[in-house]
């Protein structure tokens, strides 16, 4: 395949999937213009490694460069807390006003239950219950066994509704 063909191919994964990827490293990371960065970075990423990926699933693949993308960037921004999982990667203080402003109530005490959680449940309830892939996408963008994405995910809605118990979101 030719340059031309790649950057053809490129621009057509682009349409079809950026606002996906800016979506799932938003709710990795909590942060608009990081998460951005991330997606244009996957996409680059993406354009030089095209001539190798010989799978059938681009958004699969997609997500998985923007997964790792982001880990990188957490571990380089607060390797401490990464490793130690002290505290949550929530950027929330951080965000615009208008960016906050946008969120509804809803969205807001969801974002801010997720981003209290064990960054792997994190990533398995964004990718299977908000992105909504399959089991088989999940497993291959973590990198895990299907065994382990089901547990991983009963356990973190698990703690999901834990956090949204203590803001009062969920009544019982």
């Amino acid at each position: 395949m030719d340059h031309n063909k790649y950057q053809h191919l490129l621009n057509q994964l682009y349409d079809a999937y950026h606002n996906d990827i800016l979506q799932y490293v938003f709710f990795m990371l909590g942060d608009y213009n990081q998460a951005r960065d991330i997606m244009q970075d996957t996409f680059l990423q993406a354009y030089h490694h095209l001539q190798t990926f010989q799978g059938e699933n681009y958004k699969g693949w997609l997500s998985r460069i923007a997964r790792n993308l982001t880990i990188d960037y957490v571990r380089k921004q607060r390797p401490i807390a990464y490793f130690l999982e002290v505290g949550s990667t929530s950027n929330i203080n951080e965000s615009s006003p208008e960016q906050i402003a946008m969120m509804n109530e809803s969205e807001k005490e969801l974002y801010l239950a997720l981003s209290n959680l064990k960054h792997h449940y994190r990533d398995v309830i964004v990718l299977r219950k908000i992105k909504e892939l399959s089991i088989k996408e999940t497993s291959y963008i973590l990198g895990w066994s299907e065994n382990k994405v089901k547990v991983n995910l009963f356990r973190g809605m698990k703690a999901l509704k834990k956090e949204l118990n203590k803001v009062g979101y969920i009544h019982e």
